[in-house]
């Protein structure tokens, strides 16, 4: 039954791991949780525990797991911020996998997210047949969070409107929720907290009160320091993509991951890598996550279409559709770094080069 599932929750797919952990646990157990915070981070920036060795969820920095695990520990909530792509969301299903084996409890922030939706509402055929009732309640992941001890997800808070975000003030602050309909009021069991997270592009969208913020312990994930890093992490979770996608395909080489990495830092931060010339920047987010992405595609196509190894025509489809987003403005940066930077790299890049600029003629 499981290999007909596309995406199996982080608790599931990493069991074996998370039970290793829990059997080996010597350290002290906060109330709520599965296993102590040193466990958790060893979960999340890898190891060994016995004979079990223990895959890094997160590459990078391990103080910022540490500062976000030891959030968890007290009575805050944590909020992860950072550009799109450097691993909130993964970071955050993880965290709530590790300490209460359950990360489903989320909450996706959008335009049209409701109060009803961070609160709680009703089954109205059993509202109206009966009147209130719990039984007609229908709770939210942060009510049942709540009533639980656990932890629950609000992705993209930032996206929600201030009334919405607004709802968690009180929920943060008096750590309890009130039912007027039922005259009751729900206390939260030790070990409640959320976890939110808000990219850096939505700021202005819907931008967090003080009074929120201060609600939160704030941790900015970076984008990835290092070429090697992001290669690494990019690396990482190709292989482990891979083995749930049909694609028939053999895993990219460290040069083609090298050369994409190359290309998204580059484009991304202005300037080439030696720092000699500048590049002009396209108005997309070239992230990890959208590297991961294309070398995906590239190997679906050359899984279906080709011999099963990434050729330079594979790439090449896939970078023009991560880098073009606005015609004009991206098309130009594009052509342009095709000819000043990839055109310039010798013999190893004359074949993508050359891919490429048929793509943009």
């Amino acid at each position: 039954m499981e290999q007909q599932i596309l995406r199996l929750p982080a608790e599931q797919l990493f069991e074996e791991e998370l039970n290793a952990l829990i059997k080996a646990e010597t350290d002290p157990v906060p109330q709520g949780w599965r296993m102590s915070p040193r466990s958790v981070k060893t979960y999340i920036c890898g190891g060994k525990v016995g004979k079990t060795k223990i895959t890094p969820k997160y590459i990078g920095h391990e103080r910022l797991v540490e500062i976000a695990i030891s959030t968890l520990v007290t009575d805050r909530a944590l909020l992860l911020i950072g550009e799109p792509g450097t691993a909130k969301s993964w970071l955050s299903e993880h965290l709530a996998a590790a300490i209460n084996g359950n990360s489903g409890q989320v909450i996706q922030g959008t335009a049209g997210t409701t109060e009803e939706q961070i609160r709680y509402s009703w089954n109205y055929a059993m509202l109206i047949a009966n009147g209130p009732s719990e039984q007609a309640m229908l709770k939210s992941p942060v009510f049942t969070a709540m009533e639980t001890g656990t932890l629950a997800r609000v992705e993209e808070i930032s996206r929600c409107a201030s009334e919405v975000q607004d709802t968690l003030i009180s929920l943060l602050s008096e750590k309890r929720i009130s039912v007027p309909e039922l005259a009751i009021e729900v206390p939260a069991k030790k070990g409640f907290s959320i976890i939110a997270t808000a990219n850096t592009r939505d700021k202005g969208v819907n931008e967090m009160s003080a009074a929120l913020k201060r609600r939160f312990n704030i941790v900015v994930l970076p984008a990835p320091e290092t070429l090697e890093e992001e290669m690494d992490i990019v690396r990482t979770r190709i292989a482990q993509l891979s083995e749930n996608l049909d694609l028939n395909a053999a895993l990219p080489k460290d040069a083609v991951i090298e050369k994409i990495c190359t290309i998204f830092r580059e484009l991304r931060q202005g300037e080439t890598l030696d720092k000699k010339q500048k590049v002009k920047a396209p108005g997309g987010v070239l992230s990890s996550a959208e590297a991961i992405s294309l070398l995906c595609n590239s190997m679906a196509l050359s899984g279906s279409f080709g011999n099963g190894e990434i050729s330079d025509e594979d790439i090449a489809a896939g970078l023009q559709g991560a880098i073009v987003k606005d015609d004009d403005k991206d098309s130009l940066a594009w052509k342009e770094y095709l000819e000043n930077i990839m055109k310039k790299r010798g013999s190893s890049w004359s074949g993508l080069y050359k891919a490429c600029r048929e793509l943009n003629e």
